[in-house]
């Protein structure tokens, strides 16, 4: 039996892969995204960071990845609209299991989609 942070775990490294594999163009944007967002959660909120995420999501199909591997993740398909809708202990839950979820994008980001020195 998998722990959630183990279910976390296994569902990052497989969609950070994938990223690696399928969208080699993708890969430097979903990094950077990977990184920055835990840190715009922190300072503007869940609701206002995932909103700002949906709106770049439109011109920019590495964030459209991001969010839809977070919904996937989270087993959430509708997280952005979670965020806004539900009560204020169950935002605090929601925003801890986002965190606890980019740690580990983060994390798998800067291993497997760090730029390889050229030779």
């Amino acid at each position: 039996m998998s722990t959630r942070n183990q279910k976390y775990a296994i569902s990052a490294y497989k969609q950070v892969e994938q990223v690696s594999q399928d969208f080699p163009k993708q890969k430097s944007k979903y990094k950077s995204m990977c990184e920055k967002l835990p840190i715009l959660i922190r300072t503007a909120g869940l609701t206002q960071a995932l909103a700002f995420v949906e709106a770049k999501a439109v011109d920019e199909p590495a964030w459209k990845n991001l969010l839809k591997h977070l919904t996937k993740t989270l087993e959430r398909p509708t997280l952005v609209a979670d965020s806004r809708n539900v009560e204020l202990g169950e935002y605090m839950r929601l925003t801890r299991d986002v965190l606890s979820v980019l740690l580990w994008y983060k994390r798998f980001a800067q291993s497997l989609l760090a730029d390889k020195p050229s030779d």
